[in-house]
């Protein structure tokens, strides 16, 4: 049960990391807190995004593993669906200007539970997210190594045990860091290049699998 290599814990455990840094509606709207309203509301958005990061989890385990298992074409369909969008979004990183780290304006100071249900709501309804679960997650699913639906869980949940070793110091640094890649875009153009890199050879990855 889990048995795995060391080279697909490293493997994975790099794809979390970039994955948790990619710039996108849940970064963004966890540093707009931060900077607009304090490091509180920064945790708030922070555990709502994670929330419903866990329910996507949750949803692409037990729904994936049920699609893996009795269906070629509606593996086929997700397939191809999650590697578009994976090299679409890395083609996407690789065509910026470095922007993409720094978050909009015009967000009000609210309540902190306000600001938590926000954050579960940026996540959950975002369609992007689930693709990207779908797409990303089977990647990492080994024969003989569990249940297909065990082993998305724990991939999944382990997704969110690194954003909690990522996003916390990004809240107390959240208005330097604001600062800094508005005066250094040069900085966010490299991350968005690097990361691009990646999610299109995630795509390429995908699109060669075989179910």
């Amino acid at each position: 049960m889990f048995d795995y290599t060391t080279i697909h814990w490293v493997t994975f455990l790099v794809a979390a990391v970039l994955l948790n840094l990619s710039p996108g509606p849940d970064i963004a709207f966890i540093l707009g807190q931060t900077l607009r309203n304090g490091r509180q509301h920064g945790f708030a958005a922070m555990f709502g995004i994670w929330t419903g990061a866990a329910l996507h989890v949750a949803m692409a385990a037990v729904g994936l593993s049920a699609i893996l298992a009795t269906s070629a074409l509606a593996f086929s369909i997700v397939k191809w669906v999650g590697a578009a969008y994976l090299m679409w979004l890395g083609i996407r990183m690789l065509l910026s200007r470095g922007d993409s780290f720094v978050p909009g304006e015009g967000v009000r100071h609210q309540r902190l539970h306000s600001i938590y249900w926000q954050g579960v709501l940026v996540c959950t309804l975002n369609p992007k997210v689930a693709v990207f679960f779908l797409a990303f997650l089977p990647q990492f699913v080994v024969e003989g190594a569990g249940s297909p639906g065990a082993q998305l869980l724990l991939h999944g949940s382990l997704i969110i045990v690194v954003a909690a070793l990522i996003e916390p110091p990004l809240v107390m640094m959240g208005s330097k860091l604001g600062v800094f890649l508005r005066q250094n875009r040069r900085v966010g153009l490299w991350m968005d290049r690097g990361l691009g890199v990646v999610f299109v050879a995630l795509g390429a990855r995908l699109a060669a699998s075989t179910r």
